[in-house]
């Protein structure tokens, strides 16, 4: 379970401040819970009653002891609500609280901000010139998706929103009674609109839907708080006493990516045109975000030409954007006339290729810019102008936060990465060959050597299977015309929003190869001097265990392709090009979280995650390349998730070297960034944990590690033990009869299907609704079994490795991550709950069979972690296990009621009642909606 609370951390000593005067942080922060949610709880009360449901008013949570009995029909909904505002209220709190403590302790007590992070460098000796060297060559790319975790409704997420911002409006010291008023009455009529809403989505959302959803973020969220990391980032720097002059040019490139459109992975909604109005649509919203912020530009020009004359400079430049408006000059000529800088700025607007129709349409054009770097050029220019009559301040605080939103954000908003499978890949392939009049129907069972001999073969030639408007096949066709849409882009507006080609489930050198020859098909493939090569990155995407360990060996040969070789500088040059910063040869490489968890559980698959990553990081150097590697993280622990910064120091040496991208999936999106204050707190733990590692790996010493054996010993141990209960006769049949995994199939939480190919078994099942099912039956399985087992045998087998192991713990960043993630884990689950949604499993010989071997592991895994940490979790973690107990009551009500329901739901569908099991489904959806709120972590 997901806390915001998580942040605030227990006071420490500091130079600032007396013992006797540093606030007592978790007192004040829960104080504070208790009296917002009681306000809220209120507010709800009286919509509840107002529409005559008293009887769910006294069910709402956190205004006194609840109710016995059966619950009302409706309270997952009402419950889904007050579990919303509790995180939202926890959320407000932690912020509240990090401001408090860097007011009373100083930037450096926030831990894992730039304060923190720069205190840090400088106590292991790291000097300010080392420190910004690195910055400058810093890129951190969060990655939006939309993978089917995030269970509320857009207009839902809506309504949040707006409460939070009159949580925030609450919070002023200065607020009067009438403010205050206005802001209860407000509260009242948006949880009433809330309620008459509704949370469940009664059709699955369209990818226009989710594209909606992240355009919100990349559009009005974004751009709005990059000038904060910049203001948070060169006030720390200042207050530790390095030298401003040394940030110039030097800050740390944020960028954005997007899948929702792109993301092609078993989601057949996802089609060439889909993705054809998504590029649309990302530089639409680009061109109205910059058309918005150089109006306000051009408010604050208003430099007179009379108190101050203007350099010849602005005047050619002004002049020359005149002639190319023409006609479209004239009314921005006849305004403001004796303020060139401010009719220049309204030039350049004018001049953005964007057309707003009366309605608001916005469409785009043919003539103005094409490219952002010609708006750049502007700008700058714009800067040199007022730096030239002594107007810097103004350069430095209107000027450049604008240059850099078009650094940042570009014509393009976000890179659009298309991702598809490599067995649909072999596919198109086989279809390809085919069509060509070749035997291909065979092509993805060839032994590894003929696929390469036959790939050599074709690559050296520029010539195409087909006539590009020829059929193949479905699948060929589908690849070939996503990649026409994406080269028709290129050739109209470059490469700058095109993110990369990746391939999910990578398991072998051909498997990239394949997407040269399918680049090439499509017109993505240019020819040097020396040979073809392809303008956007091809990226491995190594999930599996089996296939992280192949990884290395894989990399290698791919970077010892020429095409590969060819395509690298290619992209280099066009990266220097667009983004106007040194080429740098990069290969990009993902690694999944939740395949790997899902095949050999948590501990094999972080561990198998260390090992790929270091072993890729060091070919990377070796062959003078930089490897940034693209985390597929996800929302739980089970797939990837836990604290940033920590996160950031457990990865191995020399994995970080500046250049990372991480996706934001499902709910976590509208978590960590649906509020400005949030998003920037976020997004400065990324940019300040990248950076602060990345001078530890590039200019640091590597560390000893001494335990590699010891975490292999425990990695087989435990995967063999996780392993054994999957494939345990009957565990299929315990699976889907105690989680609701058929209930979330059946749900409308996401445009993708459950499964890849729609074969029911659990290998093609996804890792998402595998952990939604286990964290919603609060079993929370695929985060601790198998390691309970593992360390017991370890401890018996070996007591002196164990005890290296314990002492160790708190040295090794990795180690101590790890296992506080399975302590989190293990943190959530409900013995109770586990037992209740058991007996729903009708089979009582398989019933108790599991259900015995999973209690016996659970009690085993928590004997051992105490035993390891030395301390009860009560002791070490109360911000956390207070969180929980805030949840626990409601959270048991729900649980209970979801049971029910299913057993009644599944009793229908066996029965062939289809119209009844329909009827019920949306409470039962309504009761999964809720517990998803309630516990914060779905998949």
């Amino acid at each position: 379970m997901q806390a915001s609370l998580s942040s605030v951390a227990d006071p420490s000593p500091s130079s600032r401040s007396s013992a006797a005067e540093r606030a007592d942080y978790f007192k004040a922060a829960f104080g504070k819970v208790d009296r917002d949610l009681r306000f809220l709880m209120d507010c709800l009360a009286e919509v509840l009653e107002s529409l005559g449901r008293e009887e769910m008013a006294a069910y709402l949570p956190w205004r006194g002891a609840l109710p016995e009995g059966e619950a009302p029909a409706r309270i997952g909904q009402i419950y889904s609500i007050a579990f919303q505002l509790l995180n939202m209220v926890e959320e407000n709190v932690a912020a509240e609280m990090r401001d408090l403590r860097e007011r009373q302790e100083g930037l450096a007590k926030e831990h894992g901000l730039w304060g923190h992070q720069l205190a840090r460098l400088r106590a292991k000796g790291f000097t300010p010139e080392q420190i910004a060297e690195t910055l400058g060559h810093v890129r951190v790319e969060s990655v939006l998706t939309a993978h089917p975790t995030e269970a509320k409704r857009l207009a839902v997420l809506e309504q949040h929103r707006l409460l939070y911002q009159l949580m925030e409006e609450r919070g002023r010291a200065d607020l009067t009674p009438s403010e205050a008023a206005a802001i209860r009455e407000k509260t009242v009529a948006t949880l009433e609109r809330l309620w008459r809403t509704g949370e469940v989505l009664m059709h699955k959302p369209q990818v226009s839907d989710e594209l909606r959803n992240v355009m919100h973020y990349l559009r009005d969220v974004f751009p709005a708080i990059v000038p904060k990391l910049d203001a948070r980032l060169r006030f720390a720097w200042a207050d530790a006493g390095f030298d401003p002059a040394l940030l110039r040019d030097r800050l740390p490139q944020i960028r954005f990516g997007n899948w929702v459109g792109g993301d092609r992975d078993g989601h057949p909604l996802v089609t060439p045109e889909v993705t054809a109005e998504t590029l649309r649509d990302l530089r639409i919203n680009a061109l109205l975000m910059l058309r918005r912020q150089l109006g306000h530009l051009a408010e604050r020009m208003s430099l007179s030409a009379w108190v101050q004359p203007p350099g010849t400079g602005l005047i050619e430049a002004r002049d020359r954007l005149v002639s190319d408006l023409a006609d479209r000059a004239l009314p921005i000529l006849t305004r403001n006339t004796d303020e060139p800088w401010r009719q220049f700025v309204h030039l350049m607007q004018a001049h953005l290729p964007l057309d707003i129709e009366e309605d608001g349409t916005a469409h785009e054009r043919d003539t103005g810019y094409r490219h952002a770097h010609e708006l750049k050029a502007d700008l700058r220019l714009l800067d040199t102008s007022l730096r030239e009559v002594g107007a810097a301040r103004l350069a430095d605080g209107d000027v450049r936060p604008v240059l850099r939103s078009v650094e940042l954000f570009g014509f393009h908003l976000a890179q659009l990465d298309i991702r598809q499978n490599s067995a649909f890949h072999d596919q198109a392939v086989a279809q390809l060959l085919t069509a060509a009049g070749l035997d291909g129907s065979q092509f993805a069972d060839w032994p590894e050597a003929e696929r390469l001999r036959f790939l050599e073969r074709e690559l050296r030639s520029p010539r195409p299977f087909l006539h590009a408007d020829a059929s193949a096949g479905q699948e060929a066709d589908t690849v070939l015309r996503s990649y026409r849409v994406v080269a028709r882009h290129i050739q109209r507006n470059g490469t700058a929003g095109i993110g990369s080609l990746i391939i999910s489930m990578t398991r072998q050198f051909s498997d990239l190869l394949v997407v040269y020859l399918l680049a090439r098909e499509a017109g993505l493939v240019r020819q040097t001097p020396t040979g073809p090569a392809c303008i956007l990155p091809v990226v491995p995407l190594f999930e599996t265990v089996d296939d992280l360990e192949h990884a290395p060996r894989t990399l290698r040969r791919f970077l010892d392709h020429p095409m590969t070789r060819r395509s690298l500088h290619w992209q280099a040059r066009l990266a220097a090009e667009n983004e106007r910063e040194p080429a740098r040869l990069v290969q990009q490489v993902m690694v999944g979280y939740s395949d790997s968890n899902k095949d050999a559980g948590l501990l094999a698959a972080q561990w198998g995650l260390q090992k790929a990553q270091s072993a890729l990081a060091t070919i990377g150097k070796e062959n003078g390349i930089v490897i940034r590697f693209f985390h597929g993280r996800g929302g739980t622990i089970s797939r990837g998730a836990g604290p940033t910064d920590r996160f950031l120091d457990a990865q191995p040496y020399p994995a970080m070297a500046g250049e990372i991208r991480v996706t934001e999936q499902g709910e976590t999106i509208a978590q960590k960034y649906a509020n400005s204050d949030t998003a920037a707190y976020n997004l400065e733990l990324l940019v300040a944990g990248v950076t602060s590692s990345s001078v530890r790996h590039e200019q640091g010493p590597c560390p000893d590690r001494p335990l590699a054996s010891v975490m292999e010993r425990l990695s087989a141990s435990s995967m063999k033990a996780y392993r054994e209960l999957l494939e345990m006769d009957g565990f299929i049949t315990f699976y889907r009869q105690a989680t609701p995994i058929d209930a979330l199939e059946h749900s409308r939480i996401g445009s993708r299907p459950a499964r890849r190919t729609g074969q029911a078994t659990l290998k093609d099942l996804r890792a998402i609704p595998w952990v939604f099912s286990w964290n919603q039956s609060r079993f929370y399985l695929p985060g601790w079994y198998g390691i309970g087992a593992a360390l017991e045998a370890l401890q018996t087998e070996s007591p002196e490795d164990y005890a290296k192991l314990t002492a160790e713990l708190k040295a090794w960043p990795f180690l101590n991550y790890l296992f506080t993630n399975v302590e989190s884990s293990l943190a959530s689950t409900d013995a109770d709950l586990m037992r209740a949604y058991a007996d729903l499993v009708e089979d009582e010989e398989i019933r108790e069979r599991i259900f015995a071997l999973i209690m016996a592991e659970w009690h085993r895994t928590r004997e051992q972690l105490e035993i390891l940490r030395e301390k009860p979790m009560a002791d070490r973690r109360p911000k956390m296990l207070k969180t929980l107990a805030l949840r626990a009551d409601a959270l048991r009500i729900l649980h209970h009621q979801e049971i029910g329901l299913l057993r009644q739901w599944r009793r229908y569908c066996a029965e062939g009642q289809q119209a009844a099991a329909d009827t019920l489904l949306p409470d039962l959806l309504l009761s999964i909606n809720a517990i998803a709120s309630g516990l914060r972590t779905t998949g």
